[in-house]
C-alpha cells in the first residue's frame, strides 16, 4: 500500500513540477516521508523537497552534511527561526554558512542564544541580522564567550545601544577573547593619550584592528610615532589602521610607488600625517589620481601633497567628470573667476551641480551626465 501511495505521489509531483518551477521530489525523499521517522534522509532531498531551498544551497550544504537522522528535529529548528523573523534568504544564509545548525539541539543550543540577546536588549531585527551574518554564534558558548564579549563591548561603548551596530559590522568581537585582545589594546592606546571618545568611535566604525595581538598594536604605535604622529593627533588612530592593514613588504612597495611618482621623503611623510588612510588605497588608484592632476599642466606634486585627501576620491566617478566640466566652462569663458581646483573636487555632488551645472546646463549638463554614466559603467566592469 505504501509503495502504491508513493508511486501516485511521484506521478503527481512529476505532472505538477513544471509550473511549480521546483526540483521534483525524489523517490528517496517520498519513501522517507511515508515511512519510519528513524530512516535517515539525504540532506539535499530534505532541503529541496520539504523546505524548497534553492538547488545551490542544497548542493553546498549536502557537500558538508550528507544525511539527517532526525529530520523532524531540523523541522523544529527551521520553524523556530522562521517564527522569530528569519526570511527564506536569512535561512539559506545561515544553513550555507553553518550547516551543522541543521542538527543542533534546539532547546539546549539555539534557544539560549536568542534569549541571551533579548535579555541584553537586542531587538528581534538586530538578532536576525547578526545571526544570519554570523551563524557560528548559534554554536558559541553564552557563558564563556558571548556574555563576556558583549559586556566588554558595552563597557567600552558606554551603553547597549551601539553594541548591535558594532556586531553587525564585525561579529569577530564575539569570536575573540576580548580580555586578551581588545581590552589590553584599548588600555595601551589610552596610555598613549587617545581619548575614550575617540576609541569608542573607532570601535564602532573600524572594529577589526582592535583585535590585533597587543604586541602588534605596540609595534604599529611605535612606527606611527617614528613618522611624527603622536597620540594627541586626530590622525593617530587612522595612522595605526593604515599601517595595520598591510605587511611591511607591502608598506615598502607603497613608499616606492610614491617615490616613482616624484614624491620626496618629506612629501611622503607629509601625506601620511595629513591623510594616513590614503596609504591603504591601491597603487593603481594613487598613480591614476597623481597622473591625472600632473597631466593638466596646472598642478605639481605640492598640490597633491597639500590636498592629500584627493587621493581617496574616485577617478572615474568624481574627478574626471568635474575636471572635464571645468575645462569646458573655462574654454567658453563662462566662469567669472578661476575656481580652486581642490575645492571643486571636494564639494558634494549636490553643491557642484548647483554651482557649475545648473547655471550652464545647456553647455555642460549633458556632458556631465554622459561622463557620470560612463564612469559608473567602468566601476561596474562594463
Amino acid at each position: 500500500m505504501t509503495i502504491y501511495i508513493c508511486k501516485s505521489l511521484i506521478s503527481l509531483s512529476l505532472k505538477n513540477s513544471s509550473h511549480l518551477n521546483k526540483t521534483p521530489i525524489s523517490l528517496f525523499s517520498l519513501l522517507f516521508f511515508s515511512s519510519s521517522p528513524k530512516t535517515p534522509i539525504a540532506v539535499a532531498d530534505y532541503l529541496l523537497a520539504r523546505h524548497k531551498f534553492s538547488p545551490e544551497t542544497a548542493s553546498k550544504v549536502s557537500s558538508v552534511v550528507k544525511y539527517l537522522k532526525s529530520p523532524e528535529k531540523t523541522d523544529w529548528i527551521l520553524s523556530f527561526l522562521e517564527e522569530f523573523g528569519f526570511s527564506d534568504t536569512h535561512l539559506e544564509q545561515v544553513i550555507k554558512r553553518m550547516p551543522k545548525v541543521l542538527y543542533a539541539n534546539l532547546e539546549r543550543t539555539i534557544k539560549p542564544k536568542f534569549k541571551f540577546f533579548q535579555d541584553m536588549g537586542f531587538s528581534s531585527s538586530d538578532i536576525v541580522e547578526i545571526v544570519s551574518s554570523h551563524p557560528w554564534i548559534l554554536t558559541t558558548s553564552v557563558d564563556n564567550r558571548l556574555g563576556p564579549s558583549i559586556l566588554a563591548l558595552k563597557n567600552v561603548l558606554g551603553s547597549n545601544m551601539d553594541v548591535p551596530r558594532v556586531l553587525k559590522r564585525s561579529g569577530l568581537f564575539l569570536r575573540y577573547d576580548l580580555a586578551k585582545t581588545m581590552i589590553p589594546n584599548i588600555e595601551f592606546l589610552k596610555s598613549c593619550g587617545i581619548s575614550s571618545s575617540q576609541i569608542s568611535q573607532h570601535v564602532c566604525y573600524c572594529p577589526r584592528y582592535f583585535l590585533h595581538k597587543p604586541t602588534s598594536i605596540r609595534e604599529y604605535v611605535k612606527r606611527v610615532n617614528e613618522m611624527g604622529i603622536d597620540g594627541k593627533s586626530k590622525m593617530f588612530l587612522h595612522a595605526i589602521r593604515a599601517i595595520s592593514s598591510m605587511t611591511r613588504e607591502n608598506w615598502e612597495l607603497k613608499l616606492e610607488v610614491f617615490k616613482s611618482l616624484g614624491f620626496s621623503e618629506d612629501d611622503i611623510l607629509s601625506v601620511f600625517r595629513r591623510q594616513p588612510l590614503v596609504f591603504a588605497k591601491s597603487e593603481r588608484k594613487i598613480k591614476a589620481i597623481t597622473h591625472l592632476f600632473l597631466s593638466m599642466g596646472k598642478c605639481d606634486i605640492s598640490f597633491v601633497v597639500n590636498n592629500a585627501e584627493l587621493l581617496g576620491y574616485s577617478v572615474e566617478n568624481r574627478l574626471k567628470p568635474r575636471l572635464r566640466v571645468l575645462e569646458v566652462l573655462e574654454s567658453r569663458n563662462l566662469l567669472l573667476k578661476k575656481p580652486s581646483l581642490a575645492t571643486v573636487c571636494r564639494m558634494t555632488d549636490k553643491k557642484f551641480f548647483e554651482k557649475y551645472l545648473l547655471p550652464h546646463s545647456d553647455e555642460v549638463g549633458e556632458l556631465f551626465v554622459v561622463n557620470k554614466a560612463s564612469s559608473k559603467a567602468k566601476d561596474l566592469g562594463a
